[in-house]
């Protein structure tokens, strides 16, 4: 690394445009931010239209996705990192592409860097620091990391925010909003899913996250959080060389979080690893109710001695003590594999709707408990319930509250980053340390009294458990009364049958497009409308296309039959 003491790095030109970093025009702000979404929607729209809904294709509107991402700038990169960890909202080619916004985001000038500083503490850079590096070590979407040395010897990082940020998070606060309420009169189903109250406490959080101040602030209470975990470790702040805009803490290097190559290179136990961090995120939830609500591996990191190292605590999040609770009890209802106190759980917390008929949601969580409570999640075992899972969302029990979504977010994203380690890993497994500690804990408290309580439970519960005949028989027992048993009868001729109906209902539909378009463009030739002539000419030879395209699945399936029955 190059280091660069006591030089003078200011550029008086560069300080006076501080203040105009982000000269964003609201007008043709607005018209590219619904440019942009009317492209990728009606992208949507015409690839379902003709069918043309392969992973291939998902990947190169993701990709162009991507794109406009960086170039509409930080709002927008947060909005996609934020998408890139709910796999249960979106494809998973957006989550492959939308991840890369983690490690893809440019940094900014070093000098209009240095210019914040110096305009922030003051005095300049050499006066500040003993030693300064002008090139990041890291860029983020709202900031940048430069690594100096303080006068008394300490190594640090100074986080300098990107000047303009918050003028431009209001602009594009207004025109979200715009958007949002325009897409909830175009699309039919928009509103179940909440989008404006999930987009408030989005920006919530970002404002706060933009202030320094704040985030440090989170710092030292997290750290006073883990003061008697000595495997967590949370860099110190400091406060002399911290403002809203500038950031100063401990220096603390370590290996990134989820790169299992390099951990076990160090000789670091992955599986340790995974025990930790699951602990850690238990603790934060479960009993200090303030966690950090972006955990990507970009803000997590472990030391050569096996500690987890804590960066980022801008994106923190408080949990209720009634939120906790429930989440208790529904970790220990899954532990005893009690479908309905599960359901009851997550309805008192708001993340299921009652309905008149909950039975399709209880035979699906209790399919979920039962397969995949002591293993990994296999996304094929799924097919064994499609019928349940399309019931469910017809009646659309299911709804996500704005306060849930970031503690999901974070749930899930720890479990993208323990698979990274270990794909095998198991989170019961996982949880039993933090477990341990709650049974044998001798505090005192309501929430500690309730874990303890749920823990006696628990061990009650697996010395009463029945023998396995006992349970086939209460199972099949459960089944009848509920009416889960069905009989399904696969008919594979009248599936090739039904197949080849509604291929023929497209071709005669493409024939019908194909032949009015044909016959218009001639009747307007004639009538010397030559351009628009040529365009229906133009539509009529797309829906001759997709004539000769479906008149050829036909004849392959039918030629596939023919070989398959000699």
């Amino acid at each position: 690394m190059k280091w660069h003491p006591r030089k003078k790095l200011t550029n008086p030109k560069i300080s006076r445009s501080l203040s105009e970093s982000y000269p964003y025009s609201p007008f043709f702000r607005q018209i590219k931010i619904f440019g942009i979404a009317i492209k990728f929607l009606f992208s949507l729209w015409w690839h379902k239209v003709t069918g043309n809904n392969s992973s291939r294709s998902r990947h190169r509107i993701a990709k162009w996705l991507v794109g406009n991402i960086l170039e509409l700038g930080p709002t927008f990169i947060k909005i996609g990192q934020a998408l890139s960890t709910r796999a249960d909202l979106i494809p998973l080619e957006y989550i492959q592409e939308f991840s890369q916004l983690q490690d893809r985001v440019p940094p900014f000038s070093s000098d209009l860097a240095i210019a914040v500083i110096e305009q922030e503490l003051g005095k300049p850079v050499p006066v500040l620091f003993a030693e300064f590096n002008p090139n990041p070590i890291a860029a983020a979407s709202l900031g940048q990391v430069h690594k100096a040395r303080l006068y008394t010897g300490e190594d640090v990082v100074v986080k300098v925010q990107r000047p303009g940020l918050a003028r431009l998070f209001n602009l594009d606060f207004e025109i979200l909003h715009h958007l949002i309420r325009w897409l909830n009169r175009l699309i039919k189903n928009a509103r179940k899913f909440n989008l404006e109250a999930i987009y408030r406490e989005f920006f919530e959080l970002l404002y706060l996250e933009i202030d320094y101040v704040h985030e440090g602030k989170n710092a030292d209470r997290f750290r006073d959080n883990f003061q008697n975990y000595q495997r967590v470790a949370v860099p110190q702040v400091y406060w002399q060389y911290t403002t809203s805009k500038i950031l100063t803490l401990e220096y603390l290097p370590g290996i990134k979080i989820d790169d299992r190559l390099a951990l076990e290179a160090s000789r670091i136990d992955t599986q340790e690893v995974i025990q930790l961090g699951i602990t850690c995120y238990l603790k934060q939830l479960l009993e200090d109710g303030f966690f950090q609500s972006d955990p990507h591996p970009g803000n997590m990191a472990v030391s050569q001695q096996g500690e987890i190292i804590f960066y980022d605590f801008g994106t923190m999040a408080e949990v209720k003590t009634i939120a906790k609770d429930q989440m208790v009890k529904t970790f220990f209802a899954i532990l005893k594999k009690d479908t309905d106190e599960v359901v009851e759980t997550l309805i008192y917390m708001g993340l299921i709707e009652p309905v008149a008929d909950m039975t399709p949601v209880k035979r699906m969580i209790a399919f979920m408990i039962e397969e995949f409570r002591d293993k990994p999640v296999d996304v094929r075992a799924f097919e064994q319930i499609t019928d349940e899972v399309y019931s469910i969302f017809e009646q659309q029990p299911f709804r996500l509250p704005p306060q849930m979504t970031f503690i999901v977010k974070s749930l899930t994203t720890l479990d993208g980053i323990a698979r990274a380690l270990d794909p095998q890993y198991n989170l019961l497994a996982a949880a039993q340390p933090f477990l341990r500690q709650i049974a044998f804990s001798q505090q005192q408290g309501s929430l500690l009294s309730i874990l303890a309580r749920q823990t006696k439970d628990f061990i009650q519960y697996r010395l009463k458990q029945p023998n396995r005949t006992q349970l086939s028989i209460m199972r099949l027992e459960s089944r009848l009364d509920l009416g889960e048993l069905q009989v399904k009868v696969r008919a594979t001729e009248s599936e090739r049958s039904l197949k080849q109906i509604k291929l023929g209902i497209k071709s005669l539909i493409y024939t019908c497009l194909s032949g009015f378009s044909l016959l218009s463009g001639s009747v307007l030739l004639v009538g010397q409308l030559k351009g628009v002539a040529i365009a229906l000419f133009c539509f009529a030879s797309f829906w001759f296309i997709l004539l000769v395209r479906s008149l050829t699945s036909m004849a392959m399936n039918e030629k596939m039959y023919k070989m398959a029955q000699k």
